[in-house]
């Protein structure tokens, strides 16, 4: 069956789309209006993310960072040993692709193939950004207390963190995809939520274990949201707009619903 007609786009961004669908005219003009628009918010973010590494670079929060470090060692008990190194994992490269592989082909065999394609530039470009940040930076890993797990020294270095960057990529796109095919505002809700309390867990994690300073958590996080919003945001524009193309492939167009510039949806094909 086609993609859900009933959900062209979130109802926060439906307004801002009708408002270009009626002011501007042309599939390119109208996909670089929103993005130059909704890009704000994600502009804020990589601004944050700027601010957090020049306070890094300055050295400025290492006695912070470590002062906190220092706070949480006090407070390890074995239990939370196991806990923190079980949620740790979902922030694995291993766990990801997992994730990343089902989600995918139950969207593609459901016919979400926008969705699809927003989720695999969203991780795949998440990977090639942290990586690169990390080589810009080459912050050593933390050595106020020994690592929870056994050779992270000699791993990649640790700012900003690349599993508090994949978490907010991987499950905030997941939420976001899902929340915007649940019927009820409370379901959507709850699963956003859930996808918050589960990324600020696994960076939790990886202060408890040791291996990340605050200031590279925050900073991955930062970087993540940055990330995810403008694949979010791209993606939705061109679903949105997609119909003022001069031609649209017929394949393509059978894939899902596009709404009209009114905000209605019109099936294709």
């Amino acid at each position: 069956m086609p993609e859900p007609a009933r959900d062209p786009a979130p109802a926060s961004l439906r307004p801002l789309l009708r408002w270009i669908g009626a002011h501007v005219r042309g599939f390119h003009a109208a996909v670089g209006v929103f993005l130059s628009a909704g890009l704000a918010l994600a502009l804020g973010a990589v601004l944050a993310f700027a601010g957090i590494a020049r306070l890094v670079g300055r050295g400025a929060t290492q006695a912070a960072d470590e002062a906190a470090l220092r706070w949480i060692a006090a407070r390890h008990t074995p239990a939370l040993d196991t806990v923190a190194l079980q949620l740790t994992y979902l922030g694995a490269t291993s766990v990801v692709a997992m994730t990343l592989l089902v989600a995918s082909t139950l969207l593609w065999i459901s016919r979400h193939r926008w969705s699809v394609a927003l989720l695999w530039t969203a991780v795949l470009g998440n990977a090639v950004l942290n990586t690169a940040l990390k080589l810009l930076f080459a912050r050593p890993r933390p050595e106020v207390f020994p690592y929870r797990i056994a050779g992270i020294g000699e791993s990649a270095s640790s700012f900003p963190s690349g599993h508090a960057m994949s978490s907010v990529v991987v499950y905030g796109t997941l939420a976001y995809l899902a929340a915007r095919l649940e019927p009820t505002r409370r379901m959507r809700r709850a699963t956003l939520a859930s996808a918050v309390a589960l990324v600020l867990l696994i960076g939790a994690s990886r202060l408890y274990l040791g291996v990340h300073y605050p200031s590279d958590v925050l900073a991955g996080y930062v970087a993540g949201f940055a990330w995810a919003a403008t694949c979010a945001l791209g993606v939705e524009a061109v679903r949105w707009f997609r119909g003022r193309r001069p031609a649209v492939d017929t394949e393509e167009a059978g894939l899902d619903a596009t709404p009209d510039a009114t905000g209605t949806s019109a099936p294709q094909g």
